[in-house]
């Protein structure tokens, strides 16, 4: 194999976001519900034979070393491989977001390098290489929507019902060390479904994990990012009153910021166009989207195990 070329890189979105706690190492615990979405960078990736890892930006240029190239070095070393490969990189996911843009590269990266190079490594072998490079990255890995718990390395997979959601980020970006100091950081004694996704729309496996309490979905983060960046509260406002869209009055922020989402209903091309009036509304640098969820990854198949 010479190449693989169109391959996408989705992004997610957290239903809820929960703080339990925090390990001695200062890490936060947390619990989640992480739902891919169909919003996706696309990478091309094209073999060569000399061992150099190269990538090459088509569009804004990204860091000169981002997790796409850490995640094609470890996966060259962990398996001793002796091939190289250009990375081609259309990057159409906001950076700064919570919508895991990077990380999913990086796990598009480990996916499609283990299947160029023949390396014919197991998931839970690239699980392992995907937790060295970031927090999100196994779930990418992974293939499926998941209860995330740990400091994101504990996944069970779930059943999550097909959902049209509207996504909204201003262009302000968060730095998540600063969300995480902030002491404006609420903490979750126990789980919440959201509204919008309802009980009997999760697994019973993710149910029991999570206890029965239903309440409003909610992210623990979200206070320090408003405190951080008004712009949040802002896009939560806007897709709250938007009624074209079926406000639900139950609009979040997903991960760290600053994108912010809502479930929305009704036909595919009148929400694409209220989103596009809405965009016109708003300031210079806004963007948004609306998205279906997925049922798994595109490249699920592409590891064993």
């Amino acid at each position: 194999m010479r190449a693989l070329y169109d391959v996408p890189a989705p992004a997610k979105l957290n239903l809820f976001l929960h703080i339990v706690g925090k390990r001695a190492d200062g890490y936060h615990l947390l619990e989640s519900v992480f739902v891919l979405i169909d919003w996706a960078d696309t990478l091309h990736f094209e073999r060569r034979d000399d061992g150099v890892i190269a990538r090459h930006d088509r569009g804004d240029a990204l860091p000169p070393d981002d997790l796409c190239l850490r995640a094609a070095r470890l996966l060259q070393e962990a398996a001793g491989c002796t091939l190289g490969v250009d990375i081609h990189i259309e990057k159409r996911l906001p950076s700064g977001a919570g919508m895991g843009g990077g990380s999913s590269d990086a796990a598009s990266v480990l996916l499609a390098l283990n299947r160029l190079w023949g390396l014919g490594l197991p998931r839970a072998q690239l699980l392992a290489l995907g937790l060295k490079l970031g927090a999100d990255v196994p779930f990418f890995v992974s293939g499926r929507n998941a209860l995330v718990q740990g400091i994101g390395e504990v996944l069970t997979p779930i059943e999550v019902k097909p959902q049209m959601l509207a996504v909204l980020k201003p262009p302000v970006g968060i730095p998540t060390r600063e969300i995480f100091s902030s002491p404006l950081l609420a903490r979750s004694d126990s789980s919440a479904i959201v509204v919008g996704f309802p009980a009997h729309e999760i697994s019973a496996i993710a149910a029991s994990r999570m206890g029965k309490s239903i309440s409003q979905g909610r992210n623990d983060l979200q206070a320090a990012a408003i405190a951080f960046a008004a712009e949040v509260e802002e896009a939560l406002k806007l897709l709250d009153s938007t009624e074209s869209m079926g406000a639900s009055g139950h609009a979040r922020m997903t991960g760290s910021g600053s994108a912010v989402f809502m479930p929305v209903s009704g036909e595919r091309g009148t929400l694409d166009q209220s989103m596009a009036t809405m965009l016109q509304a708003c300031p210079a640098g806004w963007i948004g989207k609306i998205c279906r969820s997925l049922d798994h990854h595109p490249l699920m198949d592409w590891a064993e195990g």
